[in-house]
């Protein structure tokens, strides 16, 4: 094989927010030769996952939020593999999977994002769920209907980590459950939303108050069985029964980024350059959860799914440039604010001097992640599916 030839073949690791976005943009460029481009993710379906939370409360369906790779990708030339990656041998430029063929490749993007930890307290990788892919999602959903169709009075919940997510799902899970449901809120902070707008915090102390949630902040779970949750306040253990243990604290690299010998920081990340090249492997390109980055002014670039939105932009580009002979491009990152839903007709909304809460900040945000998803087409569907859900209700209501 050809040193040109090599150079025409681009693999592309993990299909969230940064894979699925640079696939999509590298599509649009206007190439001279074409590379052959593929993506390859364990899962056949991306997730949108900021709205992953509504499917609690049946707000939308899994369609919506979770397109097929193969129906977002049938109008370009980007090739999808369904197989989980095991290893990637840099020096060979080889990407091992774990049901098909090696690929070979001549630039590659590392975008197989987080995963949540589970091995720090003893029980919770047995007994905790976690809430970040589709299938987390159904086992949620499988979890909440047993303890619906039980006969007893109470389920007991226990969300742990005050972060967006934990607020997000304390939120919706208080209003599914109504009545039956006592959720509490963990966290080992001494307050919620460390990290967030104080507009947005005190917003969603408000929503989490109405709706009734518990919150122990300063408080450390030590311990997790099948029923029971050990939470430790100061010098004091207390061990409750509980029906469901969320557990939604921390984010860790994916193993094969583990495995990678190749530049890392402190925390286990790749070090890449503002142009989201890893150090030392121009070839290589990382972000997401994958790298730790910096923007053109020594920004770090955090790691949501906001960020590796814009990045996949910049990996596009300079994928292209690089093979065009073009200049690259330093990934300059604009931080657009917070949105949080709080409720199934509530949300926060902080950022580029906006604050805005409730109902219209709810509406604001649907808008706002409908422009987002990943193509026109599926926009649309989407879109028409929601301006059309309102007339359906009233017929069915009237029809009833």
């Amino acid at each position: 094989m050809t040193e040109a030839a090599v150079r025409s073949q681009i693999c592309i690791l993990g299909g969230g927010f940064g894979g699925l976005y640079t696939a999509l943009r590298l599509a649009q460029f206007p190439w001279a030769s074409p590379p052959e481009i593929t993506l390859v993710d364990q899962s056949d379906r991306f997730v949108f996952t900021p709205l992953l939370y509504e499917l609690i409360t049946g707000e939308l369906q899994a369609w919506e939020i979770a397109p097929p790779f193969v129906e977002l990708l049938k109008e370009t030339p980007v090739v999808f593999h369904q197989d989980t990656v095991t290893a990637v041998d840099w020096q060979t430029k080889t990407v091992h999977l774990r049901e098909g063929s090696p690929l070979t490749y001549g630039q590659l993007v590392l975008a197989l994002g987080g995963e949540t930890p589970k091995n720090s307290i003893p029980g919770v990788a047995e007994y905790a769920l976690t809430f970040r892919t589709l299938s987390d999602a159904y086992r949620l959903e499988e979890a909440l209907q047993r303890c619906e169709h039980c006969d007893r009075d109470r389920i007991r919940v226990v969300v742990v980590g005050a972060g967006p997510s934990g607020v997000e799902l304390a939120c919706k899970l208080a209003e599914r459950l109504g009545s039956r449901g006592r959720i509490r809120l963990v966290d080992r902070n001494s307050e919620i939303l460390k990290s967030s707008p104080a507009f947005n915090r005190k917003a969603a102390l408000r929503a989490l108050e109405d709706r009734g949630v518990w919150i122990d902040l300063e408080t450390t779970p030590v311990a997790v069985t099948a029923d029971h949750i050990s939470l430790q306040y100061k010098d004091r253990v207390d061990e409750l029964p509980v029906d469901i243990v969320l557990w939604t604290v921390g984010t860790a690299v994916s193993p094969v980024i583990a495995a990678l010998d190749l530049p890392k920081t402190a925390t286990g990340r790749l070090e890449v350059m503002p142009t989201l090249q890893v150090v030392d492997h121009p070839e290589i390109f990382a972000l997401g959860d994958a790298a730790d980055a910096v923007d053109e002014q020594g920004q770090a670039i955090p790691h949501t799914a906001q960020a590796a939105f814009q990045q996949a932009d910049y990996a596009a580009w300079n994928l292209w440039a690089s093979l065009s002979d073009r200049p690259l491009l330093p990934c300059r990152y604009s931080h657009l604010g917070e949105m949080l839903t709080l409720g199934t007709d509530r949300a926060a909304l902080a950022g580029l001097g906006l604050t805005l809460d409730g109902p219209l900040a709810y509406l604001a945000r649907r808008l706002i992640y409908l422009y987002r998803m990943p193509t026109l087409d599926h926009q649309l569907k989407v879109g028409l599916n929601w301006m059309a859900k309102p007339f359906l209700e009233l017929l069915a209501g009237v029809a009833n």
